[in-house]
């Protein structure tokens, strides 16, 4: 065999397999057609992030005259957003293939597609692995109504020529909250349409109160229950038709209506990896598919699609194969964050997962924090703990007496934390008992 282990796409999760199993001694191949680092550092968390810091300078400078600082705006310049972030992009793009460099993987500029459970075409040169891994992640989807193709996806907004006046989002997961925040908070009349009652659907439900009050006030334009229906371009505008026949007119309709694994072409029916409803590559604990030699990482996977786990699963794969350390990464309990405006951090069950396990106290705060007790801006910080009557909580087995022992930073909105003393309800199928 050409290779001990062959990684295909040069994400998160291929990367750190590909280095780590090359370190640990492997002769390691890896083949990314599009560009290194994968969505996260090129059309997602990264260059979205620049923009999210952005959006908020132009309310830190309206927050400032509360302390004293009389500052103009005098616009902003996308372009030049645009262009540092390409730069950034760039270098990160670099750091990347530098790493795998020095780890000594052999490194492909090219699509690879099977030829057989052990062979590979990559960019027209064949090449033959022991253990192969997929890591090629997924795509952002579009509704299926009349016009969505006169709409953008998640990847096309980090390349627009200049900042929409008017934009209308579809969909109100982690990318729609996102980006209306960014949007809105540069100086675009924004629309946020989603079916459900509330933005971030399986997230907490006080969460997601709390940040459909927040997006409200920081100026999106909120439209609940609503699917959309068709667009239309007309007079150099995008009508946009809700189910309530309310008709949009906007400079720029963005779907941000879930996302799909990346196997088209890669020629898995033909050797015998088996995928699910929604195209994923199906996998056990060892991330090994239907194949045994051949395994699956990351978001292709469409399990928990956040970067660090996929970062962790390649790690896992690379010490499990070549570094005489077996193990996997555990999906509890992992912490994300949404970087809304403002944002949201959580970890461990929603309120309604723990209350069907048992009874769950909650305690629960809201409050100004100091910064805007003075900038006079409405915006309010939520801080919730779930705790479980029973048993201990999460990974570490902290429990309650834990948080109400620790000694917390002052002043931060962190020593809410441990200063949560009055119990704010009791759920769950005993909480009648309380």
């Amino acid at each position: 065999m050409d290779f001990d282990l062959f990684v295909i796409g040069g994400g998160s999760a291929g990367v750190r397999c590909a280095r780590i199993a090359a370190s640990h001694g492997a002769r390691v191949g890896v083949a990314e057609e599009r560009f290194w680092g994968g969505t996260c550092v090129n059309i997602g968390c990264v260059p979205k992030k620049f923009m999210v810091m952005a959006s908020e300078y132009g309310a830190s400078a309206e927050d400032a005259r509360g302390f004293g600082w009389d500052i103009t705006k005098n616009g902003h310049g996308w372009g030049t957003l645009m262009a540092a972030k390409d730069k950034e992009i760039a270098r990160l793009n670099e750091i990347y293939l530098r790493l795998l460099d020095q780890a000594g993987a052999q490194i492909f500029n090219a699509r690879a597609t099977f030829i057989d459970d052990h062979t590979l075409d990559v960019g027209g040169q064949r090449v033959t692995a022991e253990r192969i891994v997929i890591a090629t992640g997924g795509h952002p989807t579009r509704l299926d109504i009349p016009g969505a193709e006169l709409g953008i996806v998640s990847d096309d907004a980090f390349y627009l020529k200049e900042m929409p006046k008017r934009v209308a989002i579809i969909g109100s997961g982690y990318i729609g909250v996102e980006f209306a925040g960014i949007f809105a908070g540069l100086g675009a009349e924004t629309h946020l349409i989603y079916r459900q009652p509330l933005p971030l659907r399986g997230f907490d439900e006080d969460l997601r109160v709390g940040l459909a009050e927040a997006m409200a006030a920081n100026g999106v334009i909120l439209h609940p229950d609503m699917v959309p229906t068709s667009v239309v371009q007309e007079n150099g505008a995008y009508h946009l038709a809700l189910s309530d026949l309310t008709v949009l007119e906007v400079d720029l309709v963005f779907f941000a209506t879930g996302r799909a694994p990346n196997i088209k072409g890669l020629g898995l029916e033909k050797i015998g990896v088996e995928t699910g409803r929604l195209g994923e590559i199906l996998v056990d604990k060892t991330f090994a598919t239907s194949v045994p030699h051949i395994y699956a990482l990351g978001d292709v996977t469409d399990r928990l699609n956040l970067t660090p786990v996929a970062t962790a699963e390649g790690h896992a794969l690379a010490d499990s194969l070549f570094g005489n350390n077996p193990r996997s990464v555990s999906q509890e309990n992992v912490a994300t964050a949404v970087f809304s405006i403002p944002p949201i951090g959580t970890v461990g069950m929603t309120e309604a997962e723990a209350a069907k396990r048992g009874p769950a106290k909650i305690f629960l705060t809201r409050f100004t924090p100091m910064r805007h007790n003075i900038s006079g801006r409405p915006r309010k910080t939520m801080m919730k703990l779930i705790v479980d009557q029973a048993t201990v909580a999460i990974n570490a087995g902290a429990t309650k007496a834990d948080f109400d022992r620790t000694i917390g930073i002052h002043p931060t909105a962190a020593e809410e934390f441990v200063t949560l003393r009055t119990q704010t309800r009791v759920v769950g199928e005993d909480s009648t008992a309380e």
